[in-house]
C-alpha cells in the first residue's frame, strides 16, 4: 500500500518528535556516537611519545596503521550518519520513486560496507592491541581499550542501520 520505497506517502508536514522516535534514526544517533567515540579516543589519546624521544607512535603496537584506520572509518562513518540522518529528515518530501530508490540503496550498501569495515577494525585493533606491550603504554590504555570496544559495538549498529535499509 505505500507505494514504491514509500513514495504514495510523500509530503506533509515534518513531527520531529514522531521523527525521533523512529527505530532507524535512533539507530543512525547511536552509530554517531558511536563513531564519535571511536576517533575521539583515538585522536586523544592514540598517539603518544616516550620521555626520552619526541615522536609520536600510536599505542596499538606502535602501528600507525591501526590508529589510522579506526580514525578513518570513524570520521568517514561520522560523516556519513550526518548525511543520511539529513536524507532521513527530506526523505518523506521526496516523491520521486527512482531518488528515493537510489537514497534506499545508498544507505543498503553504505550500511553493509560499514558493518564489514567496523568488523574488521575490531579485529585489526584487537589484534594490535593482544600484541602491545604493558611498558609501551603510559596512560592511553583506556582509550584505546574503548576504541575497540566501541568498534566492537559499532559492528552492531550499523548492522541494525542495514537491516532497516533492507
Amino acid at each position: 500500500g505505500g507505494g514504491a520505497y514509500g513514495a504514495a506517502k510523500a509530503g506533509g508536514a515534518f513531527d520531529p518528535v514522531r521523527f525521533v522516535q523512529q527505530p532507524q534514526v535512533l539507530a543512525r544517533i547511536v552509530s554517531a556516537v558511536f563513531a564519535l567515540i571511536v576517533f575521539a579516543c583515538l585522536v586523544g589519546d592514540g598517539y603518544m611519545s616516550r620521555p626520552e624521544d619526541a615522536r609520536l607512535f600510536c599505542v596499538f603496537n606502535h602501528n600507525d596503521d591501526a590508529c589510522r584506520y579506526g580514525i578513518g572509518i570513524g570520521v568517514l562513518a561520522f560523516l556519513a550518519c550526518i548525511f543520511f540522518f539529513m536524507v532521513d529528515v527530506y526523505f518523506p518530501q521526496i516523491s520521486n520513486t527512482t531518488d528515493r530508490k537510489y537514497l534506499v540503496l545508498a544507505d543498503l550498501g553504505f550500511s553493509g560496507l560499514w558493518t564489514f569495515l567496523w568488523f574488521i577494525g575490531f579485529c585489526f585493533l584487537t589484534n594490535q592491541w593482544s600484541w602491545t606491550r604493558a611498558e609501551d603504554v603510559y596512560i592511553g590504555a583506556d582509550s584505546a581499550r574503548a576504541a575497540i570496544t566501541f568498534s566492537f559495538f559499532s559492528i552492531f549498529s550499523w548492522g541494525l542501520l542495514l537491516t532497516f535499509a533492507y
